[in-house]
This record gives C-alpha cells, structure tokens and sequence, in this order.
C-alpha cells in the first residue's frame, strides 16, 4: 500500500505542475513569447493561454506600453570644434515582439548607441550657436534616423528630446559676458528712446504753454485797447456834453504838471511850452473875476507878453521833489495860491 500511495502522490504533484504549465495568463499590454523545443512557435496575448507542458515554453515577457528611457550625457564635438555634453530622452513602443525578441539582442543597448552615433553626425555639422537654437532640428533629425533603423526590430520610436546642451565652462562664461552686454545695450537703447519721447513731450508742452500764453496775452492786449478806447471815448463824450472851456482844461493841465516829477529817477524836470499858455489862460481868467467883483473894469493889455522859452530846465532834488510853480526867480518864497479856491471864492454863483 505505501509505494502506490507514493506513486500517487507524485501523480498528483505531476499533475498540479503540468496543470500550471499549461494555464498561462498574460496581463493587459503585454506579450509573451512561446518556443517549442527550441523554435519559436507563437505570441501570447493578453488574457487567458493554454500552451503543452513540458514542450511549449515561455521564453520572456514583453511590455508593450511605452516606455521613456533617458541617456546618461555624451560629449559630442561641434563643427566649430567645441565639444558639448548632451542628455538625450527617447520615448519608444514595441509594436512587434518577435522581432524585439530574434531582431536584435538588447534593443535597449541598440538604441542609445544608435543614437549617440546619430546625435554626433547631426552636431559635427553644427556649429554652436546652431546647436543651441535648433533642437527641434536635432529632434526631428534623430527621431528619423531611429524610426527607420528600429523599425525592423519591431519598435517605433514616439519622441527624442534633448534634455540638456552643456557647452564648456569657458564658452558659458563667454557667452553670459555676452548676453549681459546685449541687456545693457538694450536697457541703453530703452533708456535713450524714453528720454527721447521724454524732451519732445516736454518741448510739445512747453510750446502748447507759449502758445496758450501768447494768445492769452494777445486777447488780453486787445480787451484793454478796447477797454482804453471806450474809456477815452467816454471821457470825449462827457467833454464835449459838458463844454468844458478853455480855463478848465488849462486847470486840469496844471494838475497833471506834478505827476511828471515823481520817481526817485528823475533828476531833472522839463517844462514843456505849453505851460505858458496855460498859465496865462489861467491868469487872465483869475484878473477877470477880480475886477468884476470890484466893480471897475480892467483894461486889457496893449501888447501880449512875451512867450516862454521852449523848455526851460529846473533842477529837481529826489528827496525834495520837484520846486514849486510860485516861487519868484530870486528864490523868496511867495504865498501859494489854489486857483480853484480863488475862483470859488469870487465866483458870485459858488
């Protein structure tokens, strides 16, 4: 009894075993790969796979998603001879996994060399400054390349980057100094062109203003001619409606003589010769009230005194002021006489 129990034991263990081998179970985006004593035979796909025990075996398992896989830097030498460190990123997906498997032994290994070779025939033909402002350039460049040449090893190649462009640390230095001289014309130019825009609004204002200020000034110069003209309009109106005779207007005349002193610059006064005739207007019009409030009548001159010279010039002492009409020409002092009073006070009808 003992060795047919063992004999079933190991029956059922084979058993188990052989069931296992046969069920297999791929997961969701992926494949695996069945070779039968050797030979490939088929794919796995996903999802439940009977296959022979102990004949058919699963040789790997694929992913099929896709899958990113970065490059450590690789010095490459530019066409200007300056050598660069580029990190490179490829995005790949196996589409085929016979051929990822029997086309090539590690494609992994088989695209960074690939591409490293393709990134140094694309730079050699570059010079710097091209290589730092092209990578889409680069970019399309490899991922041509690597499409065609991974094609048959069952893999399309998505996307190549390039993660990092680090020239040499002299050439970095260079090319900060320059950029920091291009910023310092720029904020040059841009300061230059601000105090430019600056002065012309500040002269277009400054004109506006004179403008403004000249029109002003010339609106105003004309109100006060107008104003000035009715005034004198005015005070010709009022002479005339009045009919002012010659005696008032000499008396007036008399009364503007002293204006003509004032200021602390005048040092001498000229008299004009029209102040004889007034004075004499003015006299004969004082002897004419005298006598007739006597009630004799004066007889009238012979001849007519002599006219006074043109101008006659007197002396003025600013802190002074100027010397009086009624002074006699000896220097004695008279007693001053208000014609106005005078014609007041013997004028009957005052």
């Amino acid at each position: 009894m003992e060795p047919v129990l063992i004999v079933l034991v190991v029956l059922v263990v084979v058993a188990f075993i052989a069931l296992i081998k046969t069920i297999q179970v791929i997961p969701q985006a992926s494949a695996a790969i069945v070779e039968r004593f050797g030979r490939y035979t088929r794919t796995l796909n996903a999802g439940l796979n009977i296959v022979v025990p102990f004949i058919d075996r699963v040789r790997n398992r694929i992913d099929l998603r896709e899958q990113v896989v970065p490059f450590p830097p690789q010095p490459v030498i530019t066409q200007d001879n300056l050598v660069v460190n580029i990190d490179t990123v490829i995005y790949y997906q196996v589409t085929d996994a016979r051929a990822a498997t029997y086309e090539v032994a590690s494609y992994i290994q088989a695209i960074e060399q690939l591409t490293v070779t393709t990134l140094r025939n694309i730079i050699g033909s570059m010079d710097l400054e091209s290589t730092l402002t092209s990578r889409e350039v680069i970019n399309a460049g490899l991922r041509g390349v690597l499409d065609e040449a991974t094609g048959k090893w069952g893999i399309r190649v998505n996307r190549v980057e390039l993660k990092a462009i680090e020239p040499p640390t002299s050439i970095q230095d260079s090319m900060e100094k320059q950029m920091r001289a291009e910023r310092d014309k720029r904020a040059a130019i841009l300061t230059a062109e601000g105090n430019r825009q600056s002065q012309i609004l500040r002269a277009e204002g400054e004109k506006q203003a004179e403008v403004l200020k000249a029109e002003g000034e010339a609106q105003a110069a004309v109100l006060r001619a107008d104003g000035e003209a009715a005034a004198i309009r005015t005070v010709f109106e009022a002479i005339h409606e009045g009919d002012a005779d010659q005696k008032l207007l000499a008396y007036q005349y008399l009364q503007t003589l002293p204006e003509l002193a004032k200021g602390d610059s005048n040092k001498l006064w000229i008299i004009p010769s029209e102040v004889g005739d007034a004075l004499k207007g003015l006299g004969g019009a004082f002897t004419g009230l005298t006598g007739g409030a006597n009630g004799s009548a004066v007889a009238a001159p012979t001849a007519a005194p002599a006219a006074p010279p043109a101008a006659t010039q007197v002396p003025i002492d600013p802190a002074a002021g100027p010397r009086p009409l009624d002074t006699d020409t000896k220097g004695s002092a008279r007693p001053r006489i208000d014609p106005l009073r005078e014609y007041r006070k013997n004028d009957p009808e005052q």
